[in-house]
C-alpha cells in the first residue's frame, strides 16, 4: 500500500517570536499531518530554509527584516505555494481579491486559517501548480508604504490568559502592565489578563516612546494617561482613561510627569 508523504511547510512570520509561535501552534492543531520543517526570523533565513528543505508551502509575512515577504516570494521555487500574512487590511484586501494567492490578516483567526488550510489541501491533492505571484507583488509594492523595510521591531501583539482562555491582545489596547509574583498582569479596558513574560523582557520589546516604566513593577501606556496628581507627601499618582485605577509613580520616575 502506498503511503502519502506529509506536506512540508516553512512557516515564516516576522521577527515577533510570539506571533510565529502562535501560527505554528494553530497550524499544528488544525493540520496535524503537516510537517513544519522550519520557522525563519527574517527574509534571508526564509530563502535559506526554502533552498535547503524544499517545502511545499510557505507562510510569508509581507514585512520582515532583511528581505520582505514580497522579495522572498519573488525568489521562491515555482513548486512552493505561498500564503501571505499581513496587517494591512486597508489595502491588502483589494489586492488579494483580484488574485488567486491566499492571505491571512493579523491577528490570525482559526476560522480564516482553516479556510486557507482547506484551499492548500485541495491544491496539494490535485498537484496544482502554485499561483503566479508576480502581479500581486507588483500591486502590493506600490500600495504598502516602506514595503522593503521594517521600521520598528517592537512588539505589536500579546497572547495573554484569562482563566483557560488565551486572548490575542493588540499592544496599543494595553493600558498598563503590572508585575505580580510569577506573572505580569495585562490591563485593558476590558479587564485583566496574565502573561508569564518578565517585565524586564517586555520593556525590551515595547516601544519606549509609547510605554513608560513608572515603578519597578509598573509600565504604563502614555496614551492611556488622563492626568497626574501629587499628594501632600510628594507622591505622584496617574489617573488613566477608560478605567478607575490610579497608579503610583515611584520617586525615580516622578520627573517624567513634572510638566503634565
Amino acid at each position: 500500500m502506498a503511503t502519502t508523504t506529509a506536506p512540508k511547510i516553512t512557516a515564516v512570520i516576522d521577527d515577533e517570536q510570539h506571533l510565529s509561535e502562535y501560527l505554528r501552534t494553530r497550524l499544528s492543531a488544525l493540520w496535524p499531518e503537516l510537517a513544519i520543517v522550519g520557522v525563519a526570523k527574517n527574509g534571508l533565513e526564509a530563502i535559506q530554509l526554502m533552498d535547503d528543505l524544499l517545502p511545499k508551502v510557505a507562510f510569508l509575512d509581507i514585512r520582515m527584516p532583511g528581505l520582505t515577504g514580497l522579495e522572498v516570494a519573488a525568489r521562491a521555487d515555482e513548486k512552493i505555494h505561498v500564503v501571505f500574512v499581513t496587517a494591512y487590511d486597508q489595502y491588502a484586501l483589494n489586492a488579494f481579491d483580484t488574485n488567486a494567492v491566499d492571505y491571512l490578516l493579523k491577528p490570525v483567526e482559526d476560522a480564516r486559517l482553516t479556510r486557507t488550510i482547506e484551499k492548500l489541501k485541495a491544491k496539494l491533492s490535485a498537484n496544482s501548480a502554485p499561483e503566479d505571484v508576480s502581479a500581486l507583488i507588483s500591486m502590493l509594492r506600490g500600495a504598502i508604504p516602506d514595503a522593503r523595510r521594517v521600521p520598528s521591531q517592537k512588539m505589536r501583539w500579546i497572547r495573554a490568559s484569562v482563566g483557560d482562555v488565551v486572548k490575542q491582545i493588540a499592544v496599543s489596547d494595553v493600558l498598563y502592565f503590572q508585575a505580580q509574583d510569577k506573572y505580569v498582569s495585562v490591563y485593558t479596558k476590558e479587564g485583566e489578563s496574565l502573561i508569564r513574560t518578565p517585565l524586564a523582557e517586555l520593556l525590551a520589546e515595547l516601544d519606549g516612546d509609547e510605554f513608560w516604566q513608572i515603578h519597578r513593577s509598573s509600565v504604563v501606556n502614555v496614551a492611556a494617561i488622563l492626568s497626574s496628581t501629587r499628594d501632600e507627601a510628594g507622591h505622584t499618582f496617574l489617573t488613566l482613561r477608560d478605567i478607575k485605577a490610579k497608579l503610583q509613580v515611584s520617586r525615580a520616575y516622578a520627573h517624567l510627569f513634572k510638566q503634565m
